[in-house]
């Protein structure tokens, strides 16, 4: 390990000076050359690259994750299986790949966009290609909307300049300023170059909370008229949450063009977690920290979370997502 260390160490000082002036013969360039190309490959190797080795997709475990993380979401899972599936596979995709995901808190948004990026890329949420924006964060203050809109196009322009297979995520977009993901829109259209530049590699994700009431209004309907919560379809929620979304001044996709110009591929929903939900949930978060999965501890600490409606207390008002701080209360 030291001798490989000390190596790329050596070819690393080549690469430094190879743009410096060289008065040597023919043959002295060919070697140096020869090391400059070495430890490109060496520094690719050791340094995340929109290479291959860093960024390929894997299919079967984005699958696999799916069935075994995400719980009581058929239809997400479904969709988002075959969608980022069939772009990635695309070799010659006509735009770039827009999900936007709804439904309340806990019910698998950001795990969902954590699959996606660990199956796509190396290093996972980590790589350097991933950039995630959260909107209160992010573009807190109205008064610097104009700001916030030019520096998210530099920003996009110049990451997918660097990596066309780049992943934005944009989080809260409930608590986006309206207006401002407007700025995007020449990004996700069908252009094939601007300014040089294709983006028709890159994938765009929006987290919301918005529609979520009416994901859950199907959902109680079902229930209530004792359908099989698994025979709720895509077509059951996407039109109508998509108007929902289109017309609420609480998103960030109000009025917006991506949904006039239908430059969003799929809204997806994501239903509210039952109590056999929160109970695999648990199980998971048990099995995830190390500690041998007990169906008592987490049944202890499911019945101890609230749900909703308060008559029949159907659905957990958290979903999963307080789950493992109470798991360390339980155990």
């Amino acid at each position: 390990m030291r001798v490989t260390y000390i190596l790329y160490v050596l070819i690393s000082s080549v690469l430094v000076n190879a743009f410096e002036p060289i008065s040597t013969t023919i043959v002295g360039a060919g070697v140096t050359l020869g090391l400059a190309a070495v430890g490109k490959k060496m520094y690719n190797h050791l340094h995340e690259s929109c290479g291959s080795k860093w960024v390929a997709f894997n299919s079967t475990g984005l699958e696999v994750a799916l069935d075994q993380k995400l719980f009581g979401q058929h239809v997400a899972s479904r969709v988002i299986q075959k969608a980022v599936t069939g772009f990635m596979n695309n070799k010659n995709p006509k735009k770039s790949l827009v999900l936007s995901l709804h439904g309340w808190t806990g019910t698998g948004k950001n795990l969902v966009s954590q699959l996606i990026a660990e199956n796509i890329y190396k290093e996972g949420m980590a790589s350097s290609f991933v950039h995630q924006f959260v909107s209160t964060a992010h573009f807190p203050h109205l008064s610097q909307i104009e700001n916030y809109k030019s520096q998210l196009q530099q920003w996009i322009k110049g990451n997918v300049t660097n990596c066309p297979h780049s992943m934005f995520i944009f989080d809260e977009m409930d608590k986006m300023h309206p207006g401002l993901i407007d700025c995007i829109k020449p990004y996700l259209d069908y252009y094939e170059y601007l300014d040089g530049v294709s983006y028709r590699q890159a994938i765009f994700i929006f987290l919301s909370n918005a529609g979520g009431e009416h994901i859950t209004q199907v959902a109680l309907d079902f229930w209530k008229a004792g359908r099989d919560r698994e025979g709720i379809k895509l077509q059951h929620l996407e039109p109508a949450l998509t108007l929902s979304v289109f017309n609420s001044k609480q998103s960030g996709l109000w009025h917006t063009s991506l949904i006039d110009k239908n430059l969003v591929d799929f809204f997806i929903p994501f239903l509210p977690l039952e109590y056999r939900h929160v109970l695999l949930c648990g199980m998971a978060e048990m099995s995830a920290k190390g500690l041998v999965p007990d169906q008592d501890v987490v049944d202890q600490m499911a019945r101890e979370l609230v749900y909703f409606p308060k008559s029949d207390k159907i659905f957990s008002v958290n979903g999963c997502k307080t789950i493992s701080g109470k798991l360390d209360y339980y155990t």
